[in-house]
């Protein structure tokens, strides 16, 4: 008797884990390789402060957008499909920023190789999950898929690093393009494709609605520390995310297949994990956006000297990647949440009160330490309350939902992060010239540069002899202004503690101790026979 792929799934063969593997690794690495060369860039292009934050966002806002959309049209053609597509995706787009001459073209480069990790994100998991039926065998298999994810984050920063500090930046992209096609080129050979169309369906007003949302605020937010936030444009872009929001609640509730069932938020549990994901994620990714510019655009620390710090705080996570699940099964995942948190906090706290001139190893050891361990520790329990606190047919989704959620939060830390410190940073330096006792024509030249680029331009610029008295002056304002940053992360990771200890006082997950195996609430058990649910979550974050 004949058996159809949804009745009689495909075994997951060495060939497809390999490969799923490798996808996810790649489109990781694509996440924070820029972060350790933010400063390089700058002095090349020229790039102000506000297009620097374009930069990283460029590459995780596809996947905010596009990826419950891509889960589904993975279900409906085919995973490899979109795995191949993926690949293809990452090398066009890295090929595009490693040829770049203009900041247009670089940004341009990230948001196609970000549409490729869109891709590959829910595809590269749910080839996994529709391979192992067995809770046993998913586990294994999902624990090697996130030591991969992980291995791929603690690698990027290095392989920028070590390439723009021995060649030109533009060189650090190459990898990727060549990994990207061999990302294609495995999938193509090696992946049995699996697709799951029963009840699937794309909610075009919903995607369309969320990504006009999501882009107008991005926009109003980065561009309104130069513009100004009460500039009519950047009113009106605000206007315009917050109607397209709107339109985005409307379409979903009158969808027949929504990307994001609203009942779900009528779970309080849910609600405030959400919430939670959303500040953490900012508080984490804006803080990491900080220090790229603290150590390279700032202090001019060699690539790789500036990649090391990312690279350790990665490395942290993949440490402790074995020990979580057993963690998870002891400790009720909401203390493991508000320690995560407080972790979170008393790391950016204490990265802000370091001495201007701390950039070594040394100095940061601490501040690293709390934020690698902060950070897996947060986002596993996050995790397992998201998921453990709905209904298990509604799990794939409300771990998509999450997954959007959090891709929100590390889509707007570096914008609001370079916005408040860049921002306050170059009012501040503007006073300070109004103060100084420079030759009015000196103060009118630099004036210029600051209206023009901003406090970092100012400090990298080539001013001649006034670089002398300019720069140091430019430097004092951005640390002010980085520091007022991370202060306010560690307020978003503090009031994400506070949201924990309030709103779930009273949650029971799959997972807490003297329940179940704690599968189920971190996404281990047999996938939930829903059809509106979208791709599975993941076991670690795209940051």
């Amino acid at each position: 008797m004949n058996h159809s792929a949804a009745e009689d799934p495909p075994s997951l063969g060495l060939g497809t884990l390999i490969a799923a593997c490798l996808a996810i690794c790649v489109a990781q690495i694509g996440i924070p390789l820029s972060s350790p060369i933010i400063g390089e860039i700058q002095r090349d292009l020229g790039a102000s402060a506000a297009a620097l934050a374009w930069i990283p966002a460029a590459f995780i806002l596809p996947t905010a957008i596009l990826e419950l959309n891509f889960g589904v049209l993975g279900d409906l053609f085919g995973r490899k499909r979109l795995l191949v597509l993926g690949g293809l995706l990452i090398a066009a787009g890295s090929l595009v920023v490693a040829t770049s001459g203009t900041l247009t073209q670089l940004i341009a480069g990230q948001a196609v190789a970000g549409l490729g990790a869109a891709a590959i994100f829910p595809s590269s998991l749910a080839v996994i999950v529709a391979g192992t039926p067995e809770p046993a065998a998913r586990a294994r298999a999902l624990s090697y898929w996130a030591v991969s994810l992980a291995f791929g984050a603690m690698m990027a920063p290095l392989i920028s690093g070590f390439i723009a500090e021995h060649t030109d930046w533009h060189w650090a992209f190459v990898p990727l393009t060549v990994l990207g096609l061999v990302t294609a080129a495995v999938t193509l050979r090696w992946i049995t494709d699996s697709r799951e169309p029963a009840g699937r369906g794309l909610d075009w007003p919903g995607q369309v609605t969320i990504a006009v949302a999501l882009l107008a605020l991005l926009y109003a937010v980065i561009e309104g520390a130069v513009d100004g936030y009460t500039a009519p444009h950047i009113v009106l872009a605000f206007v315009l995310s917050l109607a397209a929001l709107v339109g985005f609640f409307i379409a979903e509730r009158r969808s027949r297949t929504p990307m994001l069932r609203l009942e779900l938020f009528r779970n309080p549990s849910f609600a405030a994990a959400a919430a939670i994901g959303l500040l953490a994620m900012f508080g984490f990714i804006g803080t990491a956006y900080a220090l790229s510019i603290k150590l390279e655009a700032v202090h001019h620390l060699s690539p790789l000297n500036a990649a090391l710090p990312f690279a350790l705080i990665q490395a942290i996570p993949l440490l402790l990647t074995p020990v979580l699940p057993r963690l998870l099964q002891r400790v009720h995942p909401r203390v493991l949440l508000v320690g995560g948190l407080l972790s979170l906090a008393t790391g950016e706290v204490w990265m802000a009160l370091l001495p201007g001139d701390a950039t070594d190893l040394a100095a940061m050891a601490g501040p690293i330490l709390l934020l690698g361990v902060g950070f897996i520790t947060m986002f596993s329990a996050l995790t397992a309350v998201a998921v453990g606190t709905v209904d298990i047919r509604h799990a794939g989704m409300a771990s998509a939902v999450t997954s959007l959620v959090r891709e929100t939060g590390q889509a707007l830390g570096p914008a609001i992060v370079s916005a408040v410190a860049l921002g306050t940073a170059s009012s501040a330096l503007a006073a300070k010239l109004g103060a100084a006792k420079l030759p009015a024509e000196a103060v009118g030249v630099a004036k210029g540069v600051n209206a023009e680029g901003g406090a970092l331009a100012v400090a990298n610029a080539d001013l001649g002899e006034l670089s002398r008295t300019l720069a140091p002056l430019a430097r004092e304002t951005l640390e002010t202004g980085l520091d007022l940053s991370l202060y306010l992360c560690a307020g978003a990771s503090l009031l994400a503690a506070l949201i924990a200890v309030l709103a779930l006082r009273h949650t029971t997950t799959a997972n807490a101790p003297g329940s179940s195996d704690g599968r189920e609430a971190v996404g281990l058990s047999t996938p939930p026979q829903d059809t509106d649910s979208a791709a599975p979550a993941k076991a670690l974050p795209s940051h």
